[in-house]
């Protein structure tokens, strides 16, 4: 039996998680597997329910589970809350108490969105890059940081550090990953300014002898987010600090024509993992059957093919995925005005269901 938990969380959470959890649970019924589902509050759900983002029994839970499924947290609301109170900090608190170092964020152009994307066709057709962030260091988690007052004014601050272990963990993943994929590692810095990119850079170069299967190239990161537009296809894999990838896979996401249809997988050194939708709460759209569903489906999947052993199960969801979307079938972030078919969330996860 596998134990997966489901966060909803806040804005359209519940709404892309539900059509989610039916894929997952259809999928590992066939694959014979007993799953046991439960569901817990975290972020702003969770502050309005007992004033904390990540409760102790949410995160007692988290740890005692093979895979947990997020939809997503935050909102306007909560913006004026002090920064150690936000719901974000649920997450941040899982992916710490977790371990969860890597981020993996595919960026795969389903032939028929080609032309949802902002770039033209013929430059992201056939795309399938996977960038690999740092999580659980960096800048998001250094200290000191605060505002505070120097000279009559307010100044902020934090920290950006990696420790070398750090970097070496996240920095074997990517190999890893190249080497299964086009043998292509790219890593991402800022080694021309800051002192902690300098020791990325040494400590990747480094490693490189390890793997002579694979090409490694090194990038600064403003050059890595003008050439994710000018020539995406030139990247397999891309690996970089928490900061960078944050940014990185939100310009990756234009390249597939919405937020909407990525997925993201955090991983544990046990395999154990955190899997959500890269889109955010959208708070804008919540409630009104308007989201799209997909990465989260697609999150779904990954979490089947990492944590849970079903490869087979995640490439049946992914491949349920794409028919879906070759049948015309679009939600309102992904229609174009070529006659797609607009479909509210519900609907769209029943398509897929239809398709598994």
């Amino acid at each position: 039996m596998k134990k997966v938990l489901v966060l909803p969380g806040d804005g359209i959470g519940q709404e892309v998680v539900t059509p989610a959890v039916t894929v997952l649970q259809v999928v590992a019924q066939r694959q014979g597997v007993t799953l046991e589902v439960e569901e817990a509050l975290v972020g702003g759900v969770a502050i309005e329910d007992c004033g904390n983002p990540l409760p102790p029994a949410t995160l007692a839970k988290a740890k005692t589970a093979d895979a947990v499924l997020l939809g997503g947290v935050g909102g306007p609301q909560w913006d004026s809350l002090p920064m150690d109170q936000r719901p974000e900090k649920g997450l941040l608190g899982l992916r710490q108490a977790l371990g969860l170092f890597a981020n993996l964020r595919p960026a795969l152009l389903s032939a028929p969105l080609a032309s949802a994307s902002s770039l033209k066709p013929e430059l992201v057709a056939d795309l399938d890059i996977m960038i690999l962030r740092e999580l659980t260091g960096g800048i998001y988690f250094g200290q000191p940081r605060g505002i505070e007052v120097r000279d009559n004014e307010r100044v902020g601050f934090n920290t950006m550090v990696y420790a070398e272990h750090e970097i070496e963990r996240i920095v074997r993943i990517g190999f890893e990953l190249a080497q299964k994929r086009n043998g292509r590692l790219c890593s991402v810095d800022k080694a021309n300014v800051l002192e902690v990119s300098q020791l990325w850079r040494q400590v990747v170069s480094d490693m490189a002898s390890e793997f002579p299967d694979v090409s490694l190239s090194h990038m600064y990161v403003d050059n890595a987010a003008m050439q994710l537009v000018r020539e995406p296809k030139q990247f397999d894999v891309l690996v970089t600090s928490n900061l960078f990838g944050d940014v990185l896979s939100d310009v990756a996401a234009m390249l597939t024509g919405s937020l909407g249809m990525l997925p993201s997988a955090s991983l544990s050194a046990s395999g154990a993992g955190l899997y959500e939708p890269v889109h955010g709460t959208a708070p804008d759209i919540a409630g009104q059957d308007k989201a799209n569903p997909l990465a989260t489906i697609l999150s779904v999947a990954m979490m089947l093919r990492y944590s849970l052993d079903l490869p087979e199960a995640a490439t049946e969801v992914e491949r349920a995925v794409d028919l879906v979307l070759a049948q015309g079938h679009r939600t309102a972030d992904i229609a174009s005005d070529d006659g797609a078919d607009a479909v509210g969330c519900e609907r769209m996860g029943e398509l897929v269901l239809e398709c598994l």
